[in-house]
């Protein structure tokens, strides 16, 4: 699905959404969202992305502004809590924005931190979260990786380890080594395969992103050729785009883990009323944006022309990324 350029840029909504805390190192997340006809979709790519990247994220958005939403089989979806790399006593404070969340994913290798940070952080989220899953976002070598698996469950279990090595070779060499479960999430979402993990056998959970991946038919597409269980995670969304990772977590058939999806409690404000979760689980429900929040939350006017170049630049990549 291709809308030609000149109606797509009318659609076009540029947001700023503070952050309650620095996140992936920024504490402003900037978004495009569109007004299509089939709903709201969000175009996310992170500011680093070039258009080859990118472009998938615009198919997303576009997709959920123009085709309606395949069937749900669930109309609730249980949620982790999202830990970012906070000093210990901050851990409380955190946890309290996602009531009755009983798993909770801990970011750990944190560039300017040490093993013992990331030790002491899951062990003060064990404490009050039964489940603990950790996502080092590609950052430790094999070794590290496999030194960090043994120090992180000497005082409690791990459900899995997030990406704990950057390449699919070594994710393979870790499962090798370690009894904990391995999760791929930057091994799928950022491979021109994203088949490739799941056939090396490299690892126990698949981590799908909806923008990333161009949308919520690639993602279900994807699934239905995965043999491993799921998560279905944001990519520090918008509500917006949180609506269409639940929608894509709804259609599918099976759902064993809680989801990534409860990242909007880390946005002092948002465009639309954040929905709580509930006994840990969010409702699937279609998001539309207050006027006066999108209003209030628009982005400079240079920094609004910064993305409507970036939608031109990915606009001529969208038969490519679909194909």
């Amino acid at each position: 699905m291709k809308p030609a350029l000149d109606d797509l840029l009318d659609r076009l909504h540029v947001v700023a959404l503070p952050m309650r805390v620095r996140f992936r190192g920024i504490t402003t997340r900037e978004v495009a969202l569109i007004e299509g006809p089939a709903g709201w979709g969000e175009f996310g790519a992170f500011v680093e992305y070039g258009p080859a990247e990118a472009a998938a994220w615009l198919a997303s958005g576009i997709e959920a502004a123009y085709r309606r939403p395949p069937p749900p089989r669930r109309d609730r979806i249980p949620i982790n809590a999202t830990v970012p790399a906070v000093p210990p006593d901050e851990v409380g404070e955190v946890l309290a924005r996602f009531p009755g969340a009983r798993t909770a994913k801990v970011k750990v290798a944190e560039p300017g931190q040490t093993l013992a940070d990331d030790v002491e952080r899951v062990n003060a989220v064990r404490e009050l979260c039964p489940t603990v899953r950790v996502d080092a976002n590609g950052g430790w070598s094999v070794e590290e990786a496999a030194r960090a698996a043994a120090a992180l469950t000497v005082d409690g279990p791990l459900e899995y380890l997030e990406q704990p090595c950057a390449t699919v070779d070594e994710l393979a060499e870790l499962r090798r080594r370690i009894d904990v479960p391995i999760a791929a999430d930057e091994s799928i979402r950022k491979a021109d395969d994203p088949l490739a993990v799941v056939r090396a056998r490299a690892a126990d959970v698949a981590v799908l992103k909806v923008a990333p991946l161009g949308g919520v038919s690639a993602l279900l597409d994807i699934a239905a050729r995965i043999d491993i269980p799921l998560v279905v995670s944001s990519a520090l969304d918008s509500a917006v785009g949180i609506g269409q990772g639940l929608t894509a977590a709804a259609a599918l058939p099976h759902l064993r883990h809680a989801c990534g999806l409860g990242t909007g409690g880390l946005f002092a404000e948002d465009v639309a009323e954040r929905a709580a979760p509930v006994d840990g689980s969010l409702a699937v429900a279609p998001v539309t944006p207050d006027p006066a929040r999108l209003g209030a939350l628009g982005a400079p006017p240079e920094r609004r022309q910064w993305w409507i170049d970036r939608v031109k630049a990915c606009h001529p990549l969208l038969v490519t990324c679909s194909e």
